[in-house]
């Protein structure tokens, strides 16, 4: 799933977002519903890891994320990412 497709569905993204990092707070996760980078880096921030790890989680999460909104018919409240 795109960025951009996260950002129409951000009320329901950014609370699997912080089910998957759950150190990240609301303010954390309101900039970066216009810029992924902004996540990634309050990912690195919240957790202290190096931006390729953030990176690979990151990743990891939206490809779940893909593949359980897609087959769930998209309504993120029905399948939960880890």
């Amino acid at each position: 799933m795109d960025w951009n497709q996260l950002q129409g569905n951000w009320a329901q993204v950014s609370r699997r977002a912080q089910q998957r990092w759950g150190k990240l707070t609301d303010a954390d996760l309101a900039p970066a519903r216009d810029q992924r980078d902004r996540l990634l880096e309050r990912i690195q921030a919240r957790y202290g890891v190096v931006r390729d790890e953030a990176e690979r989680q990151l990743q990891n999460w939206e490809h779940k994320a893909t593949a359980l909104w897609v087959r769930a018919g998209a309504p993120a409240a029905r399948a939960p990412i880890a």
